[in-house]
């Protein structure tokens, strides 16, 4: 057992004191408690890549009420959290915020308040660390708001899709927004162009999506029988002949759901790289979009905690507007 004695104990919603090079026991509080250990981790090591965090999990070098630990266990009230001495290298170190500089999304705020931080995401930005990713939105934001007790993602969006994403700052907060997305008491609508000519004005599919795995280790998302169920209901917005302007309104929300719903059918996402048409996306970068054509543009929901009607609008961005102007043009030459 470690000698707590000999090492510096400290209340989880404290950040890890700036002398890495001792052990650091952590007691853990009620805003801590459920979360996994690699998230919590992630929390009070600012700025350390995920991939060693992960590595220390695996070493044993963490432990819980003296106990080795995985990545997945979930803290309970009053466990005690043994860290590490961690060694920051130079790279690492000066990646961190710098007195004066300006918060990298502070001006993609969309709502904020004691419960919640909504932000417009811009597309190229993981929302966590991982898959060589030293650093994601949430890492990020938890540097910048280093006196945080609470920070922690709502849902997922992918690395090249924009728009609404929300953060909860309280775990009540958390776990009300975890229930009302369960309960489908959500209305998440996206907007994406297809390739392809499409006709109907609502269409709702769906289909059963499975994961799997490339040799590669690169995960994807293939429509099989014994998949999950996953659903949408689409709407026309706009229709451009060879390119037709969407909306998606989700109903469940599994991994990869529009992109593979829409390449299933025969209307690939403009721009995904994933599940998209190769050679149309090369033509597509020629004509100027360089991204996939994806946003999360409006989230309807009750506040997690006083219950009112939030309603969450991201523009679509300006080089999705401009490349739409471009097609407008390009269809009545």
């Amino acid at each position: 057992m470690t000698n707590i004695s000999k090492a510096s104990i400290s209340k989880s919603s404290q950040p890890l004191a700036e002398n890495k090079s001792s052990v650091t026991m952590h007691t853990v509080d009620e805003g801590s408690a459920g979360q996994r250990i690699d998230n919590f981790l992630a929390k009070i090591l600012k700025g350390v890549p995920k991939s060693h965090i992960y590595r220390i999990l695996r070493s044993g070098e963490v432990r819980v009420n003296s106990k080795r630990i995985d990545a997945s266990y979930k803290l309970l009230m009053d466990d005690i959290v043994r860290v590490p001495p961690i060694r920051m290298s130079e790279k690492t170190t000066s990646a961190e915020q710098k007195p004066g500089q300006a918060p990298r999304f502070e001006k993609n705020i969309v709502f904020e308040d004691d419960a919640m931080l909504v932000i417009d995401k811009p597309a190229g930005f993981a929302v966590h660390g991982g898959s060589g990713i030293s650093r994601g939105v949430i890492e990020q934001l938890r540097l910048e708001r280093s006196r945080a007790k609470f920070l922690e993602l709502v849902h997922r969006l992918d690395r090249e899709t924009s728009g609404i994403l929300m953060l909860a700052k309280k775990r009540a907060a958390l776990v009300a927004l975890h229930d009302a997305i369960r309960n489908n008491q959500t209305d998440k609508r996206y907007l994406m162009l297809v390739h392809g000519d499409w006709t109907e004005k609502k269409k709702r599919v769906n289909l059963p999506l499975q994961k799997y795995v490339l040799p590669s280790g690169e995960r994807r998302v293939a429509v099989q029988e014994n998949g999950q169920d996953s659903e949408t209901v689409f709407y026309l917005r706009k229709n451009f002949g060879e390119f037709s302007l969407l909306e998606a309104q989700l109903i469940t929300g599994r991994t990869h759901q529009l992109r593979v719903q829409l390449a299933h059918l025969g209307f690939p996402i403009a721009g995904d790289d994933k599940y998209g048409d190769f050679a149309v996306n090369k033509a597509m970068q020629k004509r100027g979009l360089k991204r996939m054509f994806l946003h999360s543009a409006e989230t309807t929901l009750r506040h997690p905690v006083s219950g009112e009607k939030l309603k969450l609008v991201a523009p679509l961005p300006v080089e999705l507007e401009r490349f739409l102007k471009q097609l407008e043009t390009d269809t009545h030459a």
